[in-house]
């Protein structure tokens, strides 16, 4: 299909050159044409030196025109006159030749004119000089129309002619220069290199997706009971979890030919374009019939329509072709249309109705055991060392979508070429984790004494309040190099176990550890920095959603005071309240904030000894582990180590998910 595409833009270059050849082509032919008919350009003289050349016998001829008197020299004046100049009189070389009249045989070409002055004696003069001269002829009405017919009209319709045959060439299946012609990218079976093992993590989905491929190889087996195939499907989820994958597996599964492209290749500026490549398109599905239609992110032209804001004309023409042909076309041809967006809320209500898209199929963030599959789709050929846990990684990587796994691989692989190793540990891994979560280290990040020991302080208050605390995941590792994403210092957690629900008393464990590294800066420092504005950001967001989300305050109770838009995309919530309501959830959030800083300042003052002991620790070593952070921990307060089996719970080689960024 690449290939085409450079041919269409071939073309139409050539197109472009073409034109622009035959413009100067007959261009030159209609100034030779005017040349010819005006014949050379006599030069003007004054008539006092007309009547000086009559008078030395140097005038042979005479036109008497209505505001002109032409003149035209005897041969031997003209040799005279034009060794005197250094050329020809006039302009008489060039187009005097071309028209074909200046040979010896032909009519000679005036080569003097001058204006015509009232003079009652020039004939007699003219007669005493023996100059034949005549008056002027009127044109008779067949010589002006020959005339006015190579000058002007013949011109005319050489372009009308010219024109009409290159647009016919360039409108030749849809608008100028293809501008209405569908670009969809046409994909056979054997191109597309995708089979439903190729997507990992979508269970769900390709269950679905299967029913539809058997549909279109066994057609009969439906139809003998009365089932129709669905005309379209709708993958929905967040970006990168594998929709545009999914379509594509579900062509090479059935075999049959793919049309792929993006909602925004309907849109133009012209109206009506995106209506017209909309049934280019169909015609073309039909012809090739049975296959199936992709069109990603179908939200560019699936809005739903407004008019009270105004609304977009060529927008709406496009997606009114677009249900008209999808209502049009014969379901029994075997032609589905398959679409993927993440903002499903948005489109319109005609799109999504059955007979449409009759099936929506969600394609979300893949669970623990979706991750691993990922991860083994990516890694079959990776080499890889067998120190390689892929379970550990998957279980680190909680809220991954597919392409930041495929993304984590990829760097694991790029890390292990740079260190010189020809396979991947569980090392390159880890690290490439990190990488895509919060950057690479900032080497040439110098912190000052009192900064570095300012933040280590303030991780080390992350991780002593987790670790005094119920309810929250183990410290794996703390660390104060900075990173290329802004963070100065940050503690890794991990989770034991995938959890798909938190209790009210985890969320309130997680603002005071969000909130610990303030309480160990004023703690210790008696001042606070900048450093905990992430902190606070994501502090309030929990609180924000246990108070309008969750129903977890007593004062608001079980009501719903927000609601979730882009689901998919940001998750921004939206309130359902009024401004005095919004004031009161203000105030809810304030004092729950309040009571859990207190409650992060009490545990980190009632452990002062264990704080300043691992915080000297980082300071010295930059990145302590969770086995260390804990031992030191344990040493202080006095408690035995643990058994040999439950140290795994908190081994340095996992990683979490969501660091406490500064």
């Amino acid at each position: 299909m690449d290939n085409q595409n450079k041919k269409n833009s071939n073309n139409n270059r050539q197109g472009w050159g073409v034109i622009l050849i035959t413009t100067l082509l007959v261009t030159f032919v209609v100034m030779g044409l005017y040349s010819m008919m005006q014949g050379s350009s006599p030069e003007e003289i004054s008539y006092d030196k007309f009547l000086n050349l009559v008078e030395d016998k140097k005038v042979e001829k005479v036109e008497l025109g209505s505001s002109r008197i032409y003149i035209t020299l005897t041969d031997k004046a003209r040799e005279q006159e034009n060794k005197s100049t250094g050329g020809s009189s006039g302009i008489t070389g060039m187009f005097g030749q071309i028209s074909g009249r200046s040979g010896e045989d032909e009519e000679k070409d005036p080569d003097y004119y001058t204006g015509y002055v009232s003079d009652a004696r020039l004939p007699q003069i003219l007669d005493d000089a023996g100059v034949e001269f005549s008056g002027e002829v009127p044109d008779t009405a067949s010589s002006l129309i020959f005339e006015i017919f190579v000058t002007v009209i013949l011109p005319i319709i050489l372009l009308v002619i010219l024109f009409s045959f290159l647009m016919r060439k360039m409108t030749k299946g849809g608008g100028m220069m293809g501008i209405g012609k569908s670009n969809a990218k046409m994909y056979m079976e054997k191109e597309t290199g995708v089979t439903f093992q190729d997507v990992a993590g979508q269970d769900e989905a390709k269950e679905s997706l299967q029913e539809v491929v058997d549909f279109l190889h066994n057609p009969g087996k439906y139809s003998g009971i009365g089932a129709k195939l669905p005309k379209g499907a709708l993958l929905v989820g967040p970006p990168g979890t594998g929709k545009t994958l999914l379509a594509k597996a579900v062509a090479g599964e059935a075999k049959v030919p793919f049309f792929s492209l993006s909602g925004s290749a309907f849109v133009e500026m012209y109206v009506g374009v995106g209506a017209s490549r909309v049934r280019d398109l169909f015609k073309q599905a039909q012809q090739m019939a049975p296959c199936i239609v992709f069109i990603d992110e179908i939200d560019a032209i699936g809005k739903t329509r407004d008019t009270v804001m105004g609304g977009n004309d060529e927008r709406e023409q496009t997606l009114n072709q677009l249900l008209a042909e999808m209502d049009g076309f014969d379901t029994n041809k075997g032609l589905l249309i398959l679409a993927a967006t993440n903002r499903p809320e948005i489109l319109d209500p005609a799109l999504l109705r059955p007979g449409r898209f009759d099936r929506r199929i969600i394609v979300d963030k893949p669970d623990l055991k979706g991750r691993v599959d990922v991860l083994k789709v990516h890694a079959k050929d990776v080499r890889m060392d067998e120190t390689v846990d892929l379970e550990a990684i998957a279980l680190a990587t909680s809220g991954a979508v597919g392409s930041d796994l495929a993304n984590m691989i990829n760097e694991a692989a790029i890390n292990a070429v740079k260190h010189g190793r020809q396979v991947v540990s569980q090392k390159d891994l880890f690290e490439a984790v990190e990488v895509v979560l919060v950057g690479k280290e900032k080497k040439d990040r110098i912190m000052s004494p009192e900064e570095r020991r300012i933040v280590s302080y303030h991780e080390v208050g992350h991780a002593l309040v987790t670790a005094l605390q119920k309810n929250t995941e183990p410290v794996q590792k703390i660390t104060i190099v900075p990173r290329t994403m802004g963070a100065l210092g940050y503690v890794m957690q991990t989770p034991e176990e995938e959890k798909f629900l938190n209790t009210k008393k985890e969320l309130e464990a997680m603002i005071v550890v969000a909130l610990g590294g303030r309480a160990a800066e004023e703690l210790v420092f008696d001042t606070v920095t900048t450093g905990a504005a992430n902190d606070i950001e994501q502090a309030t967001k929990i609180a924000r959603a246990m108070i309008t989300q969750y129903g977890m305050s007593e004062r608001f109770g079980l009501m719903g005071l927000e609601s979730i838009q882009n689901k998919y995309l940001d998750g921004r919530a939206v309130l359902n309240c009024g401004d005095a309501t919004a004031a009161e959830i203000d105030e809810e959030v304030m004092k729950m904030l309040k009571s859990a800083y207190a409650e992060a300042k009490r545990l980190l003052g009632e452990n002062r000894e264990a704080l300043d002991k691992i915080a000297a620790f980082l300071i010295e070593k930059e990145t302590i582990t969770g086995r260390e952070f804990m031992k030191i921990f344990r040493e202080v307060k006095g408690i035995p180590e643990p058994e040999e089996g439950r140290e795994e719970k908190n081994s340095s080689e996992r990683i979490a998910m969501k660091p406490v960024e500064e």
